[in-house]
């Protein structure tokens, strides 16, 4: 995704708590939001795959070398969740990692890869495993590199 238009607008989270947050981490440049619950976390900027629209949200991520993991658990529910459904139709994404912002293309980790990937993960945010338990469908892991 090139950087948005000057007068392109940015959607939060439609999810009351999530949007709280970005707002507070984009007002502060990261300064506050950067952690969620003593957790490192990100903005990402994903098109809505059927709007065009932009959208953000906060995730929580780790990291492997210089890319960015991400895991679209959707807190384990049976859905995929939004913003990983825009990156697939859209692979351009937007990250800011406190001040810094960086276009990036995201992709979802390869067959052979997940599995040193989904063991990182859990260890950067435990209930990651708890959430594959409580749904049938395999939790991606998204790898953003930068642009």
């Amino acid at each position: 995704m090139a950087a948005p238009e000057q007068d392109e607008s940015i959607e939060e989270s439609p999810v009351g708590w999530v949007a709280a947050h970005v707002q507070r981490y984009v007002a502060t440049d990261g300064a506050e939001g950067a952690t969620y619950q003593g957790y490192d976390a990100l903005l990402v900027t994903t098109r809505g795959r059927r709007s065009g629209k932009l959208r953000r949200t906060a995730l929580i991520y780790g990291r492997d070398g210089d890319r960015v993991v991400l895991v679209a658990s959707n807190g384990g529910a049976a859905a995929h969740p939004y913003w990983y459904l825009n990156l697939v139709a859209d692979p351009e994404v937007e990250v800011q990692i406190g001040a810094e912002r960086f276009q990036g293309r995201a992709r979802t980790a390869a067959a052979e890869e997940r599995p040193r990937l989904w063991e990182l993960m859990t260890k950067v945010f435990p209930q990651y495993a708890r959430y594959q338990r409580d749904t049938d469908r395999e939790i991606p892991v998204v790898v953003v590199e930068r642009a």
